[in-house]
């Protein structure tokens, strides 16, 4: 069994996980040197981490958020989603894209993808605009930018959920720079990890204050000492200790990125022929998030629990949005038929900076044999 520092199992044999944060002992002073100050939230390294973030998208302004839910409906709420209005968006997303959305009251229409990247197809986009729709919410699936160019000639506003894309680019400018708003998540599997946290991107000042105050309990200040609460707001704040790990994390994301993009080459060069896996834009770099292959759908049960009594954990990426129990009701299955079947077929390998090349070497060997003798 090839070592690896990833979770371990119930019988204490150790696992190579899907995902996982990369934290070094620099992190570990960031945050102590926070520990140790007067300002464990609400201080000089929130404001700090934004600035740091905005700088390194080329985005004016930056809102850090709770989590990356939080950030998500931040942003719709800038952008002024309400009770009948609808948004159109992809159901091969976490869950919390739609309903970010489902909390404002809105109504989530859901676009197919295409098969060979699993991003929203923007050529049926469309076809699902009403007089109802409000904005339009691409996923960077994987880490790989959607088609932004092509959303954009709908007019309407673009949310980007760029989860999993800190770090890509799209047509040489950073993910962040580009739509109206890009929400990112700092959950410890991204690019960059804060814990829990995230925030949103934008060039609008509007949106930039609303997203403030929003995050605060919809509280506006009125100098230093008074504040007027014009909305209804959540605390959705992130702390300076989590502010100090990102500021951290961010110094080394292109490290982060090229060494995701140095293992998926290899996984590209060695399964080539054995499996499916999903296809880069030559405009477009991917932040590398996820690796997701694609297998005939009878056998990826199997190969999945054969991966995992060998040590290896993998994942899906993702049931659609409306085939949850909440959603199904309203939603049929064969709406998108591309994001079921890439659904049914995917299979997210390990994927993350501390990777060994003894442990990718195992993992290749491993879904290899379990694929030959299937």
């Amino acid at each position: 069994m090839v070592k690896s520092r990833s979770v371990e199992r119930d019988d204490r044999r150790k696992i190579i996980s899907y995902g996982k944060q990369s934290i070094d002992e620099s992190d570990i002073s960031a945050v102590e040197e926070v520990l140790r100050s007067d300002w464990l939230t609400q201080g000089p390294k929130v404001l700090e981490f934004e600035e740091a973030l905005a700088k390194y998208c080329g985005a004016k302004y930056a809102v850090t958020f709770a989590n990356g839910t939080a950030a998500l409906h931040g942003a719709y709420y800038a952008a002024g989603l309400k009770k009948g209005d609808e948004f159109i968006t992809t159901p091969n997303t976490f869950a919390a894209t739609a309903n970010a959305g489902v909390f404002l009251g809105a109504t989530p229409i859901f676009v197919d993808v295409e098969l060979e990247t699993g991003n929203i197809d923007a050529n049926l986009i469309k076809e699902k605009i009403t007089n109802k729709t409000k904005i339009i919410v691409p996923v960077d699936y994987s880490g790989q930018p959607v088609d932004l160019d092509e959303i954009k000639k709908y007019g309407l506003i673009i949310i980007e959920d760029g989860c999993h894309a800190l770090g890509a680019t799209y047509k040489d400018r950073k993910v962040g720079s580009v739509a109206d708003m890009t929400v990112f998540s700092f959950h410890p599997v991204k690019t960059i990890t804060t814990g829990e946290g995230g925030a949103v991107m934008t060039n609008d000042e509007k949106y930039y204050e609303k997203l403030k105050t929003f995050r605060t309990h919809g509280i506006k200040k009125e100098g230093r000492w008074k504040g007027d609460m014009e909305d209804i707001g959540y605390n959705y704040r992130l702390t300076d200790m989590q502010c100090a790990l990102g500021i951290s994390q961010l110094k080394r994301v292109d490290q982060f990125v090229s060494k995701r993009e140095k293992i998926a080459q290899r996984y590209d060069k060695e399964l080539k022929n054995i499996v499916e896996f999903i296809k880069i834009k030559q405009d477009r770099e991917s932040s590398r998030h996820l690796y997701p292959i694609r297998v005939p759908a009878n056998k990826r049960k199997k190969i999945m629990e054969s991966l995992l009594e060998k040590g290896i954990a993998t994942q899906t990426h993702y049931k659609p949005v409306y085939w949850h129990s909440y959603y199904a009701k309203d939603y049929k299955k064969g709406l998108c038929p591309n994001a079921e079947t890439f659904y049914e077929e995917e299979i997210s390998l390990p994927i993350y900076p501390s990777l060994t090349e003894e442990e990718q070497t195992y993992i290749v060997k491993t879904l290899k044999n379990i694929i030959k003798n299937d």
